[in-house]
This record gives structure tokens, C-alpha cells and sequence, in this order.
């Protein structure tokens, strides 16, 4: 393949204006034309600029109108923070039945489960109820997600009893434990809608899925392991949530009495409960049975300790659950003692997790219906529904894949379907709280573990492996710094080696020799494309990486003057294809200023091809550009190679 040099008076270098190329000649002029639009753009958006963007979005939840109007503005702000307002005016009776049947279907599975997770939490069996009360009917309102079932759920319900108790122990001290995590779950709330209303749902990202994968299977097996104190019925146990701890209290505990009827309340109730999810996700018509099991076993369980009065025997029991809707809690928030910033630690965690699993749920169902969510309102709503909820007695909600796959199943259109579960726990709250004084402690901790293997997925960690070994090590990491340290200790080792993943791979960038592909202006990888040819004496370099800076700048410079000075007879010019670079610091600005300077002293002429628009600006703003020179900056790398080529030689060469 031939390389044809640029015509007489073109070359990138001379002051004289480039002449238009005749109709049959190559059309090579139009390519160096086509180079000075790179120097001559706009100036960039200033950083003033891009905050004043972001702060018009997250108050301006519509685009400006021609007319505008503060009526109109108000509409718009109302219609952004309660989507009801737009769906509301098309929902109809047909809608409502199946709503209807699906919150009703929804209310089977989470009474249970509510009281299941508040006993996780440590907390009274009442308030799993009351999270399964108002921040539904907050997200109804609010919520973007049509098919989310809101309410608590094990891997949060976890997350506060393990740190909390730390601080305040329950045992000793419920009511400054109770005191606490309605702190905790009002500061959630505040976390989460600061995110919302200014657009940092990037923070939610640092949890990688890599990282959220390991964690939940992690937290899966303490949750699970945590359900043996009730499913063994044991009166003391230890607080700590690691394997080890948790296995020698269970070593300790079982030398000494205990009553295997728990054990065989628990599991056969737990066996009925998998075998009705079995049944369910065979038959697809038959998904209410698995609905359902949960509550009929509570119903079932009661009533066999209740006629047998196994309660006299050893079995354990709940024994109270005050009746009546949710109190209010705003007294018991407390924002001056010296427990706040423990309790925002703390927040801040859960924040991020809960709208980790709500994103996960939600973005799923509305992919299956084809619809997009809105990250930035969920977040707004999420923290709206929680800061309610901690003034009314709840602690910490998020959605629920277990419940909100029911949900779906059952056919729900709208929200509504979480307004008709809460108005219905609130029923049961009202008029049903007494009959569960019999029901068994091991029938919540077999509802529970019953919830855990959906948190487990093996074939993703599996996948894993197969495709990034570094996401796997973050996976493993993650898993068992949950199951061997603390919920705290897990996420650290996350965060640790997601971030180590991002330092090293932003301190050693790739830098590829790029070659030319036969009969192509196409230039590729050598390394990923063998059949592409290398030019014989212009070294052409690909800097793979999005920021340029103090961090890489000087070992992007010596790997590319290594290559020189390995063939330093070779070349006579290097082009740099800086298409991925999209910003730069000073020391990245340095480190360009010393390459050239080396290879200016080696007589090797360097051009830039396919700047960046904030890097091309910081680059004449440094004045780097008059040093390079003008003339060698182009809009494409085959520019830059044939300038390079017209400029030493003037030959062809075969490629």
C-alpha cells in the first residue's frame, strides 16, 4: 500500500494558504483545512458553567417552556415530585382491580415478613409493621417504579442492628436503641434526597455490582446464621454477626437445654413455605400459593401452639404486639447528643445500600414492561418516604425483589398496589395484632431464611470469573469480609479494592502502537489487529486514558520515550492519538512539554492528533501549543501520518 505525500504548499508547516485542490486531484487538502478547526473551537464550558447546569436540573424538574409562567413552574416542580399526577388522570377501574388483587396478594407476604425483619432489626414485631404502613404510601405518590413493593427488608433490617448495637445495646437499653435508629433512618432519608435533588446518584455507583454481588451473599449467610437463635429457640446469643462468633454461641447454646420442638416447628414450616414457591413458579397461575404461605404458616403455626399450648413446653413464642397504627416518633429523634455522627456513619451506609437494591428491583421490573426509571426522582422519593417514616415510627425502607416479584405477579398496573397493602396492614395492625401472641419465634426465622436464597447468585459469581478476575477478587473480598469481620469490614474491603481497581488502572494506563490497516485511513492496535502495518519511520502511539494527569503523566512519558530510544534510528516522527484523553491537569500538560523537548533533542518531530476539547483549550492556554506548533496538531491520525511522512521525506513507502 502507498502513502502519497501532501502537495507543494500544503504542508502543515508553511504560512502560505493552502490552494483548493482541483476537482480530480485527492481530495488531501480538505484534511489539513479540516486540522485548523482543532485550535480554533469555542472555549469549553467553564466548571461555574457545569454547576449551574446541574443545579438548573435539580430545579427545574422539566424543560423551560416558551411561556413561562410561575404557574407553570409550580405545575412542573408538583408533576416531577408526584408522577401520580400524571398517570392519576388515565387510571381507571380496570387498573384498580388489579391493583387491587396484587396489594391484597402483597399485604399475605409482607405482614410476616415485616414482623420477620423487625426481629432481624432487633426491634418490636409492631414497627416491621409500621415501615409496611407509611413509607408506602409516601413512594404511591412519589415513586416512579409502577411494580416496587416497599417496606423493610433483611439485608438493611441487618446493616442497623449490627452497627447500632455497637453503640447502644438493646438488651440493656431498648428505648435509647429504638431512639437511635429512628435517627439513623430520618438522617437515611435526608442522605437520599440530597442525592436526588442534586444529581449525586453517582455515589450509589461506588458500590460496584461486582462488589453488591459478594456483600449480599455475604449478608445472606449472617442473616441466615443470625435465624438460628429463634429456630433453635435460645435465649442468649451473641451480638456479633461473623461466622465464628455466631458458631461458637451455637456450639455453647446447644450443650446446654433447649427444645427441639422450635426446630421442628421452624423447618417444617420451612419446607412448606419452598414447596409452595415451588409449586408457585411452575405454575404461573398458581403464584398466589406462594404469596400466601408465608401468612397461612404464621396462621397455621399459631393455631397448632395455641390448641397445644406448646408454649408450656419449651416453645417460644412473641407474646405481644401492641395494637393500634403508627405513633408518632418525632420526640424520639435526636440530632444533640453524641451519638449523630455515629448515626450519620451509619445513615450514609444505608443510604447507599437501600437505593442500591431499590435500583436493582425497580430496574428490572420496567425493563420487563418497557419503561425507563428515573434515578434521580427514585432517589427523592426514597428519602421523602424514610424521613416520614422516621417520624411515624418506621425504621429504614427500600423495595423488596421477594415482594416486588409477587407484586408483579399479580398483576399490579400502578402504585396503588402499595397503598392497598398499606391500608390493609394497617387493618390487621387495628384489629389482628392480638392473635399473634401464640405465634412461634421460629416460624418468623423460617419466613426469613426462606427470603435468603434469592440474595445468593452463584451463577453470577461464576460469570465473574469468566469474564474480570479483579471483579471477582472485589466479589470474594467483599463476601467474606461480611462473613468473617462485620458488615462494616465487608464494605470497606469493597470499597478497597474497587478503588485499588481504579487507581492502577488509572496509574498504568495502556499506551498502544497503533498501525495502519491495508487500504484503510483506519488506524488500529498492533497488538489487537496482527494484520495492520506499522509506518517504518513515524512511531504512532494511542494514549488510552480519560484523564492525563499527575497520577500517569510520567508513565505515559517514559514508556513512549523507551520505544523511541529502543529504535532511535527508526523513527523520525511520533504521532500522539489523544481521541481518549478527555481533560488534563498541569502535570499531564508537563509531561507533554518534557516529551517534546526529548524528542526534539533526538531530531523526532511530534504531532497531535484528535485532542480532546478541554485538553486542546488547557493546551493553548499553557502555550504548549506555540512550542509543538501549530501546524502539527490534526483533526485525524492519518492527517497527522502523512503530514509527518511529506514533512521528513517526501517518498512513498510501502506499507
Amino acid at each position: 500500500m502507498e502513502f502519497q505525500p501532501l502537495p507543494q504548499g500544503v504542508h502543515p508547516n508553511t504560512s502560505e494558504p493552502a490552494m483548493e485542490p482541483m476537482a480530480s486531484e485527492p481530495s488531501v487538502l480538505k484534511g489539513t483545512a479540516f486540522a485548523d478547526l482543532v485550535l480554533q473551537g469555542p472555549e469549553p464550558p467553564s466548571l461555574w458553567n457545569d454547576l449551574a447546569g446541574i443545579l438548573r436540573k435539580a430545579f427545574h424538574w422539566r424543560g423551560a417552556d416558551k411561556r413561562f409562567t410561575l404557574s407553570m413552574c409550580i405545575m412542573s416542580i408538583l408533576q416531577g415530585l408526584f408522577p401520580i399526577l400524571n398517570w392519576g388522570k388515565s387510571y381507571s377501574l380496570k387498573f384498580f382491580q388489579n391493583d387491587l388483587m396484587a396489594g391484597l396478594t402483597l399485604t399475605s407476604l409482607s405482614i410476616p415478613q415485616s414482623i420477620g425483619y423487625a426481629t432481624l432489626a432487633k426491634l418490636d414485631p409492631q414497627y416491621g409493621l409500621y415501615t409496611s404502613v407509611v413509607p408506602p404510601l409516601v413512594y404511591a405518590v412519589m415513586g416512579t417504579s409502577r411494580e416496587m413493593a416497599i417496606g423493610p427488608v433483611a439485608i438493611v433490617s441487618l446493616l442497623l442492628s449490627s452497627m447500632i448495637q455497637k453503640i447502644v445495646d438493646p438488651a440493656v437499653d431498648p428505648v435509647s436503641y429504638r431512639k437511635m435508629v429512628f435517627t439513623v433512618t430520618f438522617l437515611t432519608g435526608v442522605f437520599q434526597f440530597a442525592f436526588g435533588l442534586f444529581r449525586l446518584g453517582f455515589l450509589v455507583d461506588f458500590l460496584s455490582h461486582a462488589a453488591i454481588v459478594g456483600f449480599m451473599g455475604g449478608a445472606a449467610i449472617v442473616i441466615g446464621l443470625q435465624q438460628l437463635k429463634g429456630l433453635l429457640g435460645l435465649s442468649h446469643f451473641t451480638n456479633n454477626t461473623d461466622v465464628v462468633s455466631v458458631t461458637k454461641a451455637v456450639w455453647v447454646s446447644v450443650h446446654e437445654t433447649w427444645h427441639p420442638e422450635n426446630v421442628f416447628i421452624g423447618c417444617s414450616f420451612f419446607m412448606f413455605i419452598l414447596a409452595m414457591r415451588f409449586i408457585g413458579r411452575k405454575n404461573k397461575k398458581l403464584c398466589w400459593v406462594s404469596a400466601i404461605a408465608p401468612v397461612l404458616s404464621v396462621a397455621l403455626s399459631t393455631l397448632v401452639v395455641y390448641v397445644t399450648r406448646a408454649d408450656k413446653h419449651g416453645v417460644k413464642i412473641i407474646q405481644n404486639v401492641n395494637s393500634g397504627i403508627n405513633a408518632s416518633s418525632v420526640n424520639q429523634i435526636d440530632l444533640k447528643r453524641g451519638y449523630v455522627a455515629e448515626s450519620a456513619k451509619i445513615a450514609l451506609i444505608c443510604a447507599v445500600i437501600a437505593l442500591t437494591e431499590a435500583f436493582a428491583v425497580g430496574r428490572s421490573f420496567s425493563a420487563i414492561n418497557g419503561y425507563r426509571l428515573d434515578g434521580n426522582k427514585e432517589m427523592v422519593a426514597m428519602g421523602f418516604m424514610n424521613i416520614a417514616g422516621s417520624l411515624s415510627s418506621c425504621y429504614v425502607a427500600t423495595g423488596s425483589f421477594s415482594r416486588t416479584a409477587v407484586n408483579f405477579a399479580a398483576g399490579c398496573k400502578t402504585t396503588v398496589s402499595n397503598i392497598v397493602m398499606a391500608a390493609t396492614v394497617m387493618v390487621a395492625l387495628e384489629l389482628l395484632t392480638k392473635l399473634l401472641y401464640y405465634t412461634p419465634v421460629s416460624i418468623l426465622a423460617s419466613i426469613v431464611l426462606s427470603a435468603l436464597p434469592g440474595l445468593i447468585n452463584v451463577q453470577e459469581v461464576c460469570f465473574l470469573w469468566k469474564v474480570d478476575k479483579m471483579d471477582f477478587l472485589t466479589c470474594v473480598g467483599s463476601f467474606l469480609g461480611v462473613l468473617f469481620g462485620s458488615v462494616e469490614i465487608g464494605l470497606s474491603v469493597a470499597l478497597g479494592v474497587s478503588f485499588a481497581k481504579i487507581i492502577i488502572q488509572s496509574i498504568r494506563p495502556q499506551v498502544q502502537i497503533l498501525g495502519r490497516l491495508p487500504g484503510t485511513d483506519v488506524f488500529c492496535s498492533i497488538k489487537q489487529y496482527p494484520v495492520v502495518c506499522q509506518i517504518p519511520t513515524v512511531l504512532t502511539i494511542r494514549i488510552e486514558t480519560s484523564f492525563l494527569c499527575f497520577i500517569n503523566a510520567s508513565f505515559i512519558r517514559e514508556k513512549i520515550i523507551g520505544w523511541v530510544t529502543e529504535k532511535r534510528e527508526a523513527f523520525r516522527s511520533v504521532v500522539l492519538d489523544m481521541s481518549n484523553v478527555v481533560n488534563m491537569d498541569t502535570s499531564g500538560i508537563a509531561a507533554l512539554e518534557e516529551l517534546h523537548k526529548e524528542l526534539a533533542f533526538l531530531g523526532i518531530q511530534m504531532a497531535i492528533a484528535r485532542p480532546g476539547w478541554q485538553v486542546t483549550h488547557k493546551m493553548k492556554v499553557a502555550r504548549l501549543v506555540d512550542g509543538v506548533g501549530e501546524g502539527w496538531f490534526f483533526l485525524t491520525v492519518g492527517e497527522a501520518v502523512e503530514a509527518c511522512l511529506a514533512n521528513k521525506a517526501s517518498i512513498s513507502l510501502e506499507c
